[in-house]
């Protein structure tokens, strides 16, 4: 099941993002595994949060189409903080919110929170 975009249309030269929820643990693996294939980005989003929803409406707005190429999740925190907590345990980071982890090779390569999240971040962590 993909989520589109969730709040604002992207630039008419932006694609749109294609979410997949994360809503299960037994997912962590397989983003991990992933990852081997194919860069993964999470999404760690409060809904209730004014600054999850700039950042998230940041990424969405300013998506480029060089990360065609990745696989995107988005965790819903309130639903599913006890994921968000396994996130932060299974990838070795501090929990943050929001937060945008970049997943490559089965490591956490990029991670922001805040006004730190931002699409010319992630595509300079995955050029590296």
């Amino acid at each position: 099941m993909l989520i589109e975009p969730m709040f604002w249309k992207t630039k008419s030269d932006s694609p749109a993002i294609s979410w997949h929820p994360l809503t299960h643990k037994n997912q962590l693996e397989e983003i991990r595994e992933e990852s081997f294939q194919q860069p993964v980005i999470i999404y760690k989003h409060s809904t209730t949060c004014s600054i999850s929803g700039m950042a998230l409406n940041r990424l969405e707005r300013n998506w480029d189409a060089s990360l065609a190429h990745t696989k995107l999740y988005y965790l819903d925190l309130l639903s599913y903080r006890s994921i968000s907590n396994e996130v932060a345990h299974v990838f070795q980071v501090h929990h943050e919110s929001p937060q945008v982890l970049v997943i490559k090779d089965g490591q956490v390569i990029h991670n922001a929170s805040h006004m730190g999240i931002s699409v010319t971040n992630i595509v300079s962590a995955l050029k590296n």
